[in-house]
């Protein structure tokens, strides 16, 4: 039950006196009296809900582009202090079309309140977020909240089709969760069809109040979120693909925080400047929002300290380059220089490519500046351009070895305050085979994949995973209101192994199908992902929704399971949402399923996932109130 109240707080000399009940936010000086801001909120009322958590409840407002309008209330110990900060807010609130220009090209993209990239949502951990989504725009729309747990609340995690049917043109949904246990960089971003690639926005979740961090507190903070540009409709190319069979058109450039930089043509002025000062520790929280490449990042003469991965701290160590797969976050710390250099420095970001496709093989740039003294009279604007400009080495565009190295430096911190739970025994053991495969050209067709007479497909065990037509949390949850359940027709394992990373078989068809698997709650899982040579072998990165799980183990080759167990790392191995399957080679981990719901595991190569490299888990209630999923919400989008 949310409680509605009038309060008055005092912050910076300035009375706060904020009236919901008559929907009207009202800021008075105490010197004059006279109103310095006020604004009429419109239909929407708002309240500060005081929930049985320790943290505060936020209210997001986005009219769909999808419209994020962000009324944050960060309170410390509930009423001894409150502080009011208004970011992107208007009274116009709408998901809308906007037209932006890159490389010359100027298209109409789908945006949040007409922002590319889209509004930073911060929170704390504990907070609870109420995030209403309008739909304005013609794109059926879902978003999703990257990494977060959504314990108990699964309706609100987001895919399409899976926890929920689209927000429909003209419709709403209120996305309603409470963040726990979690703390660092997440991200948002659409969860239908390739809308994501002007669909996204970083979520930074500090931690408690009075609780620090577990290293040196950072001067300042600066998201960083890499994305790819596609001069034309991204939705024309993924249809154009699916359509024929064959590989989609690649991006035109990559990007930091949405501009491409001065290595493309026509793009000089559209650079991020990352502006700091000498002697200051800066955190970089860095997000790869792009749809199909794994990232190395680099920035000339700097060393990066890698202190965060998922939200979740690691042992800190230091770098010159780091590899950052699509969907994953992670969070730098990056000490300047104790004097003025006298010089920029180039900030750079290129794929690491695996597979044997097409790819954007280009390079994004930002540029590193120190900022001069206020009162330098040696140096000018003009003389800023001409400082020298340094640029990093980056690793070679397939240079694995390089990658593997810098995947097994990431550790949990494993400390009494952020332990490492990893589930030490196991009740159910997975093997999923992950790759490529071909479905047959329709007849009478000439098709674009492997062949004229075959089009390109993506599975697990083999299966290629076709999307329902009503989301599977509804169908689940009612089923199990009538002593129902979904059926576990996935398989544990391959149905015909094979040598999964040698000689490939001759038959790569696929086979189709809504499949799941059902775990009772709290069962204790350990998965094996292993690609396989079927068409090419590849790095996947693959994303679990509702759960971090801990990557206990990894080589190359088959994974032998009387062998390789034996070296796996259940003390402090990195947790995570996110983990790339190394190409020609296998990852394993290891989750306690304890969220009830339907949860999508997924290749986060957006066109692998659309070929059908996904799959879903089921986690059926537990028998106390607090291990059950609660009904859907009043305004659950229908299909």
């Amino acid at each position: 039950m949310l409680n509605t109240y009038n309060t008055r707080e005092k912050i910076n000399n300035h009375k706060i006196e904020i009236n919901w009940k008559r929907k009207i936010l009202e800021t008075k000086s105490i010197s004059n009296g006279s109103p310095i801001f006020s604004r009429h909120i419109g239909r929407f009322s708002l309240h500060l809900a005081i929930a049985k958590h320790t943290g505060i409840t936020r209210h997001y407002h986005f009219d769909v582009r999808v419209l994020l309008y962000l009324l944050q209330l960060i309170t410390d110990n509930v009423y001894q202090s409150l502080f009011l900060r208004l970011t992107c807010f208007k009274t116009i609130l709408q998901i809308q079309m906007k037209n932006v220009t890159r490389l010359c090209h100027t298209k109409s993209i789908v945006t949040v309140n007409g922002q590319f990239p889209g509004p930073k949502i911060v929170a704390r951990e504990g907070d609870r977020l109420v995030i209403r989504v309008v739909n304005h725009v013609q794109n059926n729309i879902s978003l999703h909240w990257h990494g977060i747990r959504q314990l108990q609340s699964g309706w609100a995690d987001g895919p399409a089709y899976v926890t929920q049917c689209p927000i429909q043109t003209g419709q709403s949904y209120v996305y309603n969760f409470t963040i726990v246990g979690q703390r660092g960089t997440l991200w948002w971003h659409a969860h239908v069809s390739w809308l994501r690639s002007t669909l996204y926005g970083p979520i930074v979740i500090l931690p408690k109040h009075k609780v620090p961090y577990p290293f040196a507190k950072p001067d300042k903070e600066v998201p960083i979120i890499f994305g790819e540009w596609f001069n034309v409709d991204t939705e024309a190319i993924i249809n154009q693909a699916l359509q024929t069979g064959g590989g989609p058109n690649v991006s035109d450039a990559y990007t930091i925080n949405g501009l491409p930089g001065p290595l493309y043509n026509c793009s000089a002025k559209d650079t991020f400047k990352l502006k700091v000062k000498p002697g200051k520790t800066y955190l970089l929280r860095l997000i790869n929002a792009a749809l199909n490449d794994e990232l190395f990042f680099s920035i000339a003469n700097h060393t990066l300290t890698i202190v965060d991965a998922d939200a979740v701290y690691v042992k800190p160590f230091t770098t010159d380059t780091l590899l950052i797969a699509p969907g994953q976050t992670t969070n730098v710390l990056l000490k300047t220089k104790s004097h003025n250099p006298k010089a920029a420095f180039l900030m750079l970001a290129r794929p690491y490519v695996t597979g044997q496709g097409t790819f954007d093989n280009s390079t994004t740039a930002g540029i590193l500046e120190y900022e001069l003294p206020s009162k330098s009279s040696s140096f000018g604007t003009d003389s800023l351009k001409n400082l020298p400009l340094f640029k990093p080495q980056l690793p070679a565009l397939n240079d694995t070895f390089f990658a593997t190295n810098f995947t097994k430096k990431l550790r949990s911190l494993a400390t009494a305050q952020f332990p490492a739970n990893v589930p030490q025994t196991v009740d159910r053991h997975f093997f999923f085979t992950v790759g490529l495969g071909t479905n047959p050209c329709p007849q009478n067709h000439t098709c674009q994949g492997p062949t004229n007479s075959t089009m390109f497909a993506a599975s697990i065990n083999n299966i290629s995973f076709a999307m329902p037509t009503t989301a599977l949390l509804q169908t689940h949850f009612f089923r199990q209101s009538n002593n129902a359940i979904l059926t576990t027709t996935f398989p544990s394992k391959p149905l015909i192994p094979y040598n999964y990373t040698g000689t490939p078989p001759n038959n790569t068809n696929v086979s189709n199908g809504t499949k799941l698997v059902v775990l009772p709650f709290n069962t204790s899982v350990e998965l094996i992902m292993q690609d396989t040579s079927i068409l090419g072998a590849e790095s996947h990165p693959l994303h679990l929704h509702g759960f971090n799980f801990f990557v206990v183990g990894q080589g190359f080759g088959n994974y032998n399971p009387n062998k390789d167990p034996a070296n796996f790392n259940l003390i402090d191995p990195v947790e995570r949402n996110t983990v790339g399957v190394p190409v020609g080679g296998w990852v394993a981990i290891r989750f306690l399923a304890d969220n009830p719901g339907v949860w999508f595991m997924h290749c986060h190569l957006e066109i692998h996932t659309s070929w059908g490299l996904k799959m879903a888990w089921v986690i059926l209630d537990g028998k106390f109130h607090n291990q059950k999923l609660p009904p859907p919400p009043s305004d659950l989008p229908k299909c």
